[in-house]
């Protein structure tokens, strides 16, 4: 069911990807032009609180959001995804009602005046390719593209991501849906 490569699909790793990075991972292709392409992994979460990533903002203060591992690059720099009826002001729209970064006032709407579908998602570093990479490894068979589903990214649980979607693409994938993070654990 490969898609064609652009912003708002997922990257869904193939069960012989090997590389430590993107095992197992779902990423979020949100950019991608002859330039290269960024993305974030929606199925990483850390231990971290958003509110010890950000301590300069007060409205997180006591907020229980956990922080996602993004991918290898800048894992120090914090990127933002939202949720939302109508896009806020300073940020890139990603696909259906998803947006990337916006300023402070968009998240704190979200979190103190909370309404329907509204959500966020925030990830420490992202996955990045320079130009032509990402299609060298989709040649390789490293990825399988899917159109991306909000309700994937903001509603379910994140540990589950990569085996549900392994267990809906058919008897090809169904038997790697239960395949262990690191088989050399077993």
């Amino acid at each position: 069911m490969d898609v064609t490569l652009g912003k708002g699909i997922f990257l869904v790793a193939a069960p012989s990807l090997r590389d430590p990075n993107f095992r197992q991972t779902v990423v979020l292709l949100c950019e991608h032009g002859s330039q290269g392409a960024l993305g974030v992994v929606v199925n990483r979460p850390t231990a971290i609180h958003i509110a010890e990533a950000l301590p300069q903002v007060p409205v997180l203060e006591g907020q229980h959001h956990m922080l996602f591992a993004g991918g290898p690059v800048q894992p120090n720099h914090v990127l933002i995804l939202l949720r939302t009826g109508q896009e806020p002001d300073n940020t890139h729209h990603i696909f259906d009602g998803v947006y990337m970064g916006g300023d402070m006032t968009a998240l704190e709407r979200i979190l103190t005046v909370p309404s329907g579908s509204a959500a966020f998602r925030a990830y420490v570093g992202y996955a990045g390719w320079a130009a032509g990479q990402l299609e060298n490894e989709m040649k390789t068979g490293s990825w399988i593209t899917l159109p991306a589903d909000p309700s994937i990214v903001f509603e379910k649980d994140p540990l589950r991501i990569w085996a549900d979607i392994m267990q809906s693409l058919g008897s090809r994938y169904e038997m790697y849906a239960q395949m262990p993070s690191d088989p050399s654990l077993n």
